[in-house]
């Protein structure tokens, strides 16, 4: 008896969670006027040059190789 009470909880409660997840999930409208902040040269992907080279220069010493930085490897040349 007590496995059938504990069941209708678990999917009651499973039920709301996924209610509670959907209803949460919205989209918001950008404003046209709101829209120069993400134009802004800190809002865009991979606009630290600086940075940028740095991370690549730090994988080409640990891969021991230069380019194909797309996929990952072990640097031995085993793949």
């Amino acid at each position: 008896m007590n496995k059938i009470i504990y069941k209708k909880i678990l999917v009651v409660a499973s039920g709301l969670l996924m209610m509670l997840t959907l209803i949460s999930c919205s989209t918001v409208n950008v404003e046209p006027w709101e829209r120069d902040v993400f134009s802004k040269k800190e809002m865009q992907f991979g606009s630290h040059k600086v940075n940028q080279t740095m991370q690549t220069h730090f994988y080409y010493s640990k891969e021991g190789s230069s380019g194909g930085s797309g996929f990952s490897g072990g640097g031995c040349g085993c793949n």
